[in-house]
């Protein structure tokens, strides 16, 4: 069973999908609550990179296991009050960070985060869903996608701007303060994500499972398997992109920041053209094609055949590939969700199969870690490659099986 598409409503659309996707992008600030911070923190903690790491791997943890049951509370309690509860995580977390005395204060301050990122994507996305016209789901995807891009880009400056000045506790107070704006503005706005009924008290289609019948869903299952794989193949261009250049290109450090800076615009700039090329629904080979170059062009980069001077390009290149698959890959998780349970589903559909972003990115730096530790820096541009290529086929079955 499919949802019929929404009216046209223009004013309506742009209202749900600007506050959603501000709501977004102070998710993804807040996964950069702590990195900007770590050298404040390991000086004054006295931690090593393993220990301050900690703190991440338990926010992708928590996230992860969160995100996968936050689905049902958007289910039964609606969006609006889960993302309140989400976002009220993140102003606690800015405050357990900026009284923080010891290294259990700051893994409480991660858990924390890590807790309210859980609600955003199934949350998100079961506004985008129930509220925008089905004409304009793609840009609405590709809007969200961006915003969190930009909530990425806006913490690093705003936090160690903070921090430099004023000093990391201050920071740490400050971000508190961007989650309570972040609530006024929900609350200012709730009546724009509002349901005219009560949608979610309508049961799922095909109730022959009770709650848990999408758990029995193949489709569920590889959307599931091609987050993880996409995601473990970013994780590790995140996490080690600039070393990996520095050593196979011997590129400056400066440079090889620089690399991954122009990764994540050509991945901005790919979800803005991946909103319109969603249109044509065609999922399946767009993200086929699209991923299919992305893995060509990391391949290219792992044989070091190309001078130095078209590691941007390349570095370009891959982001954006990666980046027009985005609203694409959302669009089918969509198809996924509706094939079998409907509306009322989308809480736990969304949360369980994104809980697989966070699992990916928590595996990343375990599973490349050892090849960089073994300075086998080709085999991780090829291992990214080969995770790239197996979501392709994932993504193809998802399609056949919804």
């Amino acid at each position: 069973m499919k949802d019929s598409p929404l009216p046209a409503d223009g004013r309506g659309d742009l209202g749900v999908i600007a506050l959603i996707g501000s709501l977004h992008g102070v998710s993804h600030f807040f996964h950069l609550l702590l990195p900007p911070l770590f050298p404040w923190l390991m000086d004054d903690f006295h931690l090593s990179f393993t220990g301050i790491g900690t703190t991440m791997t338990v926010f992708f943890v928590v996230s992860g296991i969160g995100q996968a049951l936050a689905g049902f509370f958007v289910d039964r309690l609606g969006p609006v009050r889960v993302l309140v509860t989400g976002i009220a995580c993140f102003a606690l977390a800015g405050v357990t960070l900026h009284y923080a005395t010891g290294f259990e204060m700051l893994l409480g301050a991660a858990a924390l985060a890590g807790f309210g990122n859980s609600v955003f994507h199934p949350a998100d996305f079961t506004v985008l869903n129930r509220h925008v016209s089905q004409p304009r789901l793609g840009h609405a995807f590709s809007v969200h996608g961006l915003s969190g891009n930009l909530g990425w880009a806006a913490a690093p400056v705003f936090m160690t701007g903070i921090a430099a000045t004023s000093g990391w506790r201050t920071a740490a107070l400050a971000a508190s303060l961007v989650a309570v704006a972040a609530i006024a503005l929900l609350l200012w706005r709730r009546s724009t994500i509002a349901d005219a009924a009560n949608i979610s008290s309508v049961p799922a289609v095909d109730n022959a499972g009770g709650t848990f019948a999408f758990l029995g869903s193949r489709a569920v299952w590889l959307c599931f398997m091609f987050f993880l794989l996409v995601t473990s193949a970013f994780g590790a261009i995140q996490n080690f992109a600039s070393p990996i250049l520095q050593a196979l290109y011997g590129l400056p450090l400066t440079t090889g920041a620089l690399a991954l800076s122009t990764y994540l615009v050509g991945g901005a700039l790919g979800i803005v053209l991946g909103g319109f090329l969603a249109r044509r629904d065609d999922h399946e080979r767009l993200i086929a094609g699209a991923l299919g170059i992305a893995a060509l062009l990391a391949g290219v980069l792992a044989s070091t055949a190309l001078p130095s001077w078209s590691i941007l390009p390349l570095m370009a290149g891959i982001g954006f590939c990666t980046g027009i698959a985005g609203p694409s890959r959302d669009l089918l998780v969509r198809r996924a969700a509706t094939a079998r349970f409907g509306k009322a589903a989308y809480g736990r559909v969304y949360g369980f199969v994104y809980s697989g972003l966070d699992i990916g990115l928590a595996l990343a730096p375990m599973v490349f870690g050892r090849l960089m530790d073994g300075r086998r820096f080709a085999e991780v541009l090829i291992g990214i490659a080969v995770f790239q290529t197996l979501a392709i086929f994932t993504a193809i079955r998802v399609g056949r099986a919804a």
